[in-house]
């Protein structure tokens, strides 16, 4: 069963897509992060076959506070229309770290609340920005028992308003599977080569996968020019086995 519930985050509705397998459960859940796309037909795709995989899912629209384009207009959008882009890249710079961590906050709530996931752990994923709130997220919600990061973007560079996600490594308090494409720039093979040092100084539980002729954004089929048919299908039984693994057993 897949829909779109809307809850009520600092004042504002934030609608999130929710996809839960068949049966009572109890099955253990995922938080989705959305990438630049927003809560896309690709994010919520990933939460449907999450829960053919047996998590039940949810994915949150972090758009929600900004006027203007909703996320549904913003998925209408060609991916080669020029304006897809910059609109897409103006929406994400306006969101801050703490106003990420109150939505992804209140998607693990939704999920902690369903009768179908109880006590069960939760684990929460990301791709491109949206990696990077995965990573976040491992530090600043504890109760995270394990987290995906794809091709999670600028979590070496400290930005004017906010430090390094880096820095947060110390309070990673789960165990973090990575998968990257080694074509990538964003972040660059250097860049994972420097987050993999930075869990290995801090004693963090850590598998990273990297993926050759692979760029950004590899898993999304709904982009031809980034999917990578062969990487894709190597990575979610990989991601799928991590979450069996952590958040089943």
């Amino acid at each position: 069963m897949s829909e779109f519930v809307t809850l009520n985050v600092d004042g504002s509705d934030m609608k999130t897509w929710v996809a839960i397998p068949e049966g009572d459960g109890p099955f253990p859940g995922v938080v989705v992060a959305q990438h630049a796309g927003g809560m896309d037909t690709f994010i919520r795709s990933v939460c449907d076959r999450l829960a053919e995989a047996g998590f039940a899912a949810a994915a949150p629209d972090m758009y929600h506070r900004q006027d203007g384009m909703t996320f549904e207009e913003l998925d209408a959008m060609a991916n080669d229309d020029p304006e897809r882009w910059p609109t897409m890249m103006g929406k994400a710079r306006q969101m801050t770290d703490d106003e990420i961590t109150s939505d992804a906050n209140a998607a693990y709530g939704l999920l902690r609340t369903l009768a179908q996931v109880g006590p069960s752990p939760i684990g929460v994923m990301g791709f491109c920005g949206g990696g990077r709130v995965a990573y976040m997220m491992a530090a600043r919600n504890q109760d995270f028992a394990a987290s995906a990061v794809f091709h999670g973007g600028a979590i070496t560079e400290a930005r004017e308003d906010r430090p390094a996600t880096l820095d947060l490594t110390p309070q990673i308090n789960c165990p973090v599977a990575g998968f990257f494409g080694l074509d990538d720039q964003n972040p660059s093979p250097e860049h994972v080569a420097q987050i993999v040092a930075e869990m290995d100084k801090h004693g963090k539980s850590h598998q990273f996968h990297s993926y050759g002729n692979t760029g950004h954004s590899f898993l999304d089929d709904t982009n031809p020019r980034a999917y990578r048919e062969v990487a894709a299908k190597q990575a979610w039984p990989t991601l799928i086995q991590f979450f069996t693994e952590t958040l089943k057993a």
